[in-house]
């Protein structure tokens, strides 16, 4: 047990900072900057990388609606991109949790990606529907299911208010003013306002978001899981593809009723074809393409490999696990947790090939080269920035000593952490809190934090703690004094096996009783033996960490205001999960010796199924296996582009200069997954659903003739039966 604090406030920081001893800082969260110096480069399959340049859109297309490239869209594309189209295409987006969507009818119906509301339908089932295997489809309105704690956000405004921030002698109580104004000037809308302060260019501006927040959200169509989902892990991020990932959603008033846009997208009849320019709007999440290199190379070489292995270690469990127990993993959602893993592995597996390509980062460091070079240019800059570039590269050599306990660390207190050890660092603190006397509130506190643990079933919590006991061993060495504690001379299986039987914090009912009932021996219990050694580590590496990780920020706002100052409004920040702008076009690409196709047709869905034996990954459902009577095959099915998307534009809409939809982002191929830090439109590309795939299965094989109609005309039906006495289409 560790030494006791002098007092114990009760406060909520109080108890995140203990909770966090092992934060789980994945990929963004690490960074700091070194240029690679001229030279440092060598040749690479013949070509000089110290001959590379930096690309005119290396640092991407992500622009932001407060910087809209209007005339940059009007010049490209030959049309009249004012603020009324950025307005329109603004106002007809909304972020959803983890994803994006759109209005398409003025009835509230809004259009996003089956993955993203995956979780959603398993929430709305019924006992025994199966939702999420066999699709959903409202057929009245009525039939349209509330998603609990669910929302949907319309951006109303943009402020600029990096001046206010910058200026401020107390930022928190100037950000605090700032949202209540803009608050109060949208106070028409209603108590839905909610206001976000996004850091854009790692702090090197500061926007103020306004967004309208609808929290009566239903389902209203999803697909099966086999047609959403079609290709499963083995076709993610990959091209071509035969996925009707899509889903419906509908937002409903404060009174109930479906909610009246003013602004929405209409879908495309003819669809696109090659060559024809789309633009897709979504929430894409935090990328690195802003960070130096050196920090880039601290990702390539310590948190980007660790996470990896972290992600692959986990899913594993959880896979072993519902193969073992199927019935009891569905009911507990864990081939959603399977997907989320895999999707995320498969994602840092491409970041760390990107990373570990040569070409890639000399093609960074000349972008790092030629803003030195600008800050050197000009005296006042030069005065204030010159040695930014030094200072983040010794951060990056001071983090790197750190790497053993980051490593062995991640996700320590996170969803796929063991529940005994988190039950076992709650327990430590509410000892010495009660030994060191400490009030009864923060004892009932720490108390209500230990009781909120759930458990995992038994093999899952045995596969967690054992993975755990994996990365001590591999990340601190076999003599290390933590690993020595958890093993005890056992093979991380045994020794998982030894501390669940040795312990009552293995589960949460006689951990109840065994903290109640004054029954836990941080002598005796090897879980609280195992913490009372992690805790002098860990309070090391968190206070480090947290000096580093605060000059850090300061140094990258540095960064980010220098840049901005040198390149201004051309080259867009960094992705936040707020909202932004892609332009690109429909244009197929090579790959494996041969050409991908612009678009997809139903017919390779079927190539897919019979080609693969019918494999659980390219199963149809049984209605589908003869193909839908009406369903024209040859209809595209997927399509992609070179927009720059990331993850968060899952459900993005895809528009033309006439803002129509043409397609919902869902997915990149693999050369797409160097974006996190530079964009490449040779080979990158997103894919989409197209709209054509949607409302012909709508029509033919779904008969949502009521969507269809709404879609087509715009007209609000209640039923079936009233779209199909209006004349349906």
């Amino acid at each position: 047990m560790s030494t006791a604090p002098s007092q114990f406030p009760s406060s909520a920081s109080t108890l995140r900072v203990r909770l966090l001893f092992f934060a789980a800082f994945f990929a963004s969260a690490c960074g700091s900057a070194l240029a690679l110096t001229s030279g440092s480069l060598h040749a690479q399959g013949g070509v000089d990388l110290d001959t590379i340049q930096a690309g005119q859109f290396d640092n991407g297309k992500m622009w932001t609606f407060e910087y809209a490239p209007s005339d940059y869209f009007t010049q490209t594309y030959g049309f009249t991109a004012d603020q009324a189209w950025f307005d329109r295409a603004r106002l007809s987006v909304l972020r959803i949790p983890g994803c994006s969507a759109s209005f398409v009818s003025p009835n509230g119906l809004v259009a996003t990606n089956h993955h993203c509301v995956r979780g959603s339908v398993s929430r709305v089932s019924g006992q025994g529907e199966g939702l999420l295997d066999n699709g959903f489809f409202a057929r009245t309105l009525e039939d349209e299911r509330r998603i609990p704690d669910y929302y949907a956000d319309q951006l109303l405004a943009v402020v600029d208010v990096s001046d206010d921030v910058f200026a401020a002698a107390d930022r928190a109580t100037t950000l605090q003013a700032v949202q209540a104004r803009l608050k109060q000037e949208h106070a028409a809308v209603g108590d839905s306002v909610w206001v976000q302060i996004v850091a854009l260019y790692h702090g090197g501006r500061y926007s103020a978001y306004v967004f309208r927040r609808f929290t009566d959200v239903r389902l209203v169509a999803a697909v099966e899981l086999q047609l959403g989902f079609f290709g499963g892990d083995p076709d993610n991020f990959t091209y071509p593809r035969y996925a009707l990932d899509f889903a419906f959603l509908r937002v409903y008033d404060a009174e109930g009723n479906p909610y009246r846009p003013t602004h929405y997208f209409t879908m495309a009849g003819g669809g696109v074809q090659e060559g024809d320019a789309v633009f897709v709007i979504g929430n894409p999440g935090q990328t690195n393409r802003l960070r130096t290199v050196a920090q880039l190379e601290y990702q390539r070489d310590v948190s980007v490999p660790a996470t990896q292995r972290y992600l692959e270690t986990r899913h594993g469990v959880l896979a072993d696990f519902l193969e073992a127990y199927p019935e009891e993993g569905e009911a507990l959602g864990i081939r959603n947790q399977i997907f989320g893993l895999s999707n995320s592995l498969k994602a840092y597996t491409g970041r760390l090939d990107a990373l570990n390509d040569p070409v890639i980062l000399a093609r960074r460091s000349d972008s790092e080269h030629q803003l030195r070079e600008a800050i050197a240019a000009d005296p006042e800059l030069s005065e204030r920035y010159a040695g930014l570039f030094d200072r983040m590269a010794q951060i990056q050599r001071d983090k790197e000593e750190y790497a053993a306990v980051f490593s062995a660390s991640l996700g320590q207190t996170g969803q796929y952490s063991s529940a005994t050890l988190r039950r076992a660092l709650v327990a430590d603190w509410y000892l010495e809190a009660q030994a060191a006397g400490a009030p009864a509130d923060t004892l009932s506190m720490i108390r209500q934090e230990f009781q909120r643990i759930g458990d995992h079933p038994a093999a899952i919590e045995h596969g967690l703690l054992a993975a755990r006991f994996e990365d001590f061993e591999r990340y601190f060495g076999p003599e290390h004094l933590i690993t020595q504690t958890a093993l005890q001379g056992l093979s991380p299986i045994e020794a998982a096996t030894a501390m669940l039987d040795g312990t009552p914090l293995s589960r949460g009912q006689t951990a109840a009783e065994a903290l109640s009932g004054d029954r836990l021996s941080p002598a005796e219990d090897p879980a609280l033996r195992l913490v009372a050694a992690i805790l002098p580590t860990a309070a090391e590496y968190r206070q480090a960490f947290n000096r580093l990780q605060a000059e850090e920020v300061e140094l990258e706002s540095d960064l980010g205001r220098v840049r901005f100052a040198v390149y201004g409004e051309s080259v867009p920040p960094d992705g936040t999960f707020s909202p932004r702008i892609t332009d690109g076009v429909v244009k197929g690409y090579e790959y494996n010796g041969t050409l991908a196709p612009p678009y997809t047709t139903f017919f390779g869905l079927y190539d897919r199924f019979y080609g693969h034996n019918g494999a659980v990954d390219w199963e149809l459902p049984e209605e589908w296996r003869t193909p839908p009577a009406g369903l024209d095959l040859s209809t595209p099915l997927n399509f992609v582009s070179t927009s720059d998307t990331y993850g968060g534009n899952s459900g993005s809409p895809a528009v033309t200069p006439e803002l129509e939809l043409v397609g919902l982002n869902f997915d990149r191929n693999i050369d797409g997954l160097s974006r996190d830090f530079i964009y490449l439109p040779e080979q990158g590309r997103n894919v989409m659903v197209d709209v054509r795939a949607i409302r012909a299965t709508l029509d033919h094989v779904y008969d949502l003739d009521r969507i269809v109609a709404e879609l087509d005309s715009g007209q609000l039906y209640r039923s079936e039966e009233e779209a199909d006495a209006a004349g349906g289409q």
